[in-house]
């Protein structure tokens, strides 16, 4: 998959529905981890938003020197961090289910354990500093590269290595026994 870029080619030749496409393929995503930034869905969309405008609005700024979702999550991330700048607000939110799809054929105690380990691990993360909350849900929860990542973070990608070789020591200590069976 190319994150998108062959439909922003296809949008910048003239065809407004693929601007549609990139904004089913990456919206939802992008608000994700902006939320992670602002702690408030509501700004998170709101400036996720702004950072799809800034594709219509300066076109000639995305040169496809890296993935359209890199780009959009940098600008997403810069944009999160002046309204923070702006509201003076730090905290960070736990992860909350991106989807609540429950399988029918489930039992109730797979299902209750099932978010039992998901809390438990929202919360080891949620205690992890921040470059390493960071880190963990770009390449996990949001499939980017290291070279992304770093991107995103304005880091290298030796730096994202040790983030996440850090994260996942942190974790294993915070979640214990469980968390070789967790993780």
């Amino acid at each position: 998959m190319d994150n998108g870029a062959s439909s922003y080619r296809r949008f910048l030749d003239g065809d407004e529905s693929a601007f549609d496409d990139i904004m089913k393929e990456l919206f939802h995503g992008l608000v994700f981890f902006i939320d992670r930034y602002v702690n408030d869905p509501h700004a998170a969309e709101d400036i996720a938003i702004d950072s799809f405008s800034d594709l219509i609005v300066h076109k000639h700024r995305y040169n496809f020197k890296v993935t359209l979702k890199t780009y959009l999550y940098m600008i997403g991330r810069s944009r999160a961090l002046d309204y923070i700048k702006h509201r003076r607000v730090i905290d960070f939110v736990e992860l909350f289910e991106a989807q609540n799809l429950t399988d029918d054929s489930k039992t109730l105690e797979e299902i209750v354990l099932a978010d039992e380990r998901k809390r438990k691990i929202n919360a080891a993360i949620a205690s992890l500093p921040e470059d390493m909350r960071v880190a963990v849900h770009l390449i996990f929860f949001e499939e980017m590269t290291y070279e992304e990542a770093a991107r995103v973070m304005k880091k290298n990608r030796k730096q994202v290595d040790n983030l996440l070789y850090r994260a996942k020591k942190e974790l294993r200590i915070i979640l214990g026994e469980d968390g070789e069976l967790l993780l």
